[in-house]
């Protein structure tokens, strides 16, 4: 899916903020599968051939590094796998949330190589992919209890993660842009 980017768009929001569909319907649950299956390729080729130097350097004035924002899409999306995992297995459950931020700040964060998060993203990916298409729209009503935002619908979660896989390879694409990579 090609993005076009507004320069006058707030920088931590490349592709706007997240905005709750209206309605789910099976053509929307589609579209949100497949730009889920094209993140880790997308975040692949955002990333191709940047140096140590590149990887290091924030998306925008204090947000997070190239490698923070690649190891952040690995850890968030295999949350959220699990995330539907017990959704379509447990009635409502409470899941666990995590501080993004902290995440980001933690050693293997720094210190591994941004590959080993890609593919990582690529075989969370191909699991989180075969549930998705293998779902019902029943499936999609269930739903899981976040502490922080209540209780929702995998409907909702399908196209969070849809926007957050746009969402940051953005930065990511935004950032090569402005510095001519």
């Amino acid at each position: 899916m090609t993005t076009t980017i507004d320069s006058t768009v707030d920088p931590r929001y490349p592709v706007g903020t997240f905005r709750q569909p209206d309605s789910y319907t099976p053509e929307g649950r589609a579209r949100f599968i497949e730009i889920i299956a094209g993140a880790p390729a997308a975040l692949r080729a955002a990333v191709a051939g940047l140096t140590d130097r590149q990887l290091d350097e924030p998306y925008r004035e204090g947000g997070w590094t190239v490698r923070q924002v690649t190891h952040h899409v690995a850890d968030s999306h295999l949350n959220a796998y699990v995330r539907f995992k017990l959704a379509l297995t447990e009635d409502v459950p409470t899941i666990k949330p995590y501080d993004e931020a902290r995440w980001a700040e933690l050693p293997d964060t720094r210190l591994t190589p941004i590959e080993v998060s890609l593919t990582l993203l690529e075989a969370v990916h191909t699991r989180w992919l075969t549930l998705l298409r293998a779902m019902t729209p029943a499936d999609f009503a269930r739903r899981f209890n976040h502490p922080e935002s209540g209780n929702q619908p995998l409907d909702r979660a399908l196209a969070l993660y849809a926007w957050h896989s746009r969402h940051h390879v953005a930065h990511i694409t935004e950032l090569r842009r402005r510095k001519g990579w």
